[in-house]
């Protein structure tokens, strides 16, 4: 068994990469988040062109993110309900990886996998590049790539997720966990899966999950 899950919006309670772009972006990111709401970019697109125009480094970006991020209750239970069910728990995130694996360490949880937009920095900027599960760059696709190759492997997976970027690897998913705008976009499609406000709501579904409903 696996669980995918989201980060931003889902293990946070708000955005951070949309933090990090208000308070660093110089031009108007917001442009490119709209092409990507209308579907003429992907989320790999919009971020990619988003974070190109922060002039920032690492150091002041992760100052605003550690001071401003609300972790979403109950992931401490998430993790040890995984480890003590054998479990894998598997983070994969449209977000960027230095941020996350900081946030991760900081509440002692940096040794959880995660799968995320990759960031170099050089001279006050940043580029962000996305691998698939099979070492290639990819500008699409990216949480879909992980889950098909998580399905390859032989693993049950459990998805976790918040918005409209999940919506693609939830329905390759055995069960869906939702909230926001995953959550109106399963009932629109009629797709089974049960929300939740928080991630303690995760365990105790998970208590009552039988390989049948899985």
């Amino acid at each position: 068994m696996i669980i995918q899950c989201d980060f931003d919006g889902t293990i946070t309670e708000e955005d951070v990469s949309f933090m990090l772009l208000d308070a660093f972006a110089q031009g108007d990111w917001r442009k490119w988040f709209q092409e990507y709401r209308d579907n003429k970019i992907s989320v790999g697109e919009f971020n990619t062109r988003a974070f190109a125009m922060v002039k920032a480094g690492r150091k002041e970006l992760l100052e605003v993110a550690r001071s401003k991020v609300k972790l979403r209750a109950g992931l401490h239970e998430l993790v040890a309900y995984c480890r003590s069910r054998g479990f894998r728990l598997v983070i994969v995130s449209n977000g960027l990886d230095f941020y996350i694996k900081s946030i991760l360490k900081d509440v002692g949880l940096g040794d959880i996998e995660v799968y995320a937009a990759q960031t170099r920095f050089h001279r006050g900027r940043l580029k962000v590049q996305y691998i698939g599960p099979d070492g290639t760059p990819l500008i699409s696709d990216f949480k879909e790539a992980y889950i098909r190759a998580f399905l390859r492997q032989g693993y049950r997976v459990i998805y976790v997720g918040n918005g409209p970027s999940d919506i693609a690897p939830a329905v390759l998913a055995h069960h869906i966990f939702a909230r926001d705008g995953l959550l109106d976009c399963c009932r629109e499609m009629n797709l089974k899966c049960t929300p939740f406000d928080d991630l303690n709501d995760i365990v105790t579904s998970l208590e009552f999950l039988t390989p049948t409903t899985l």
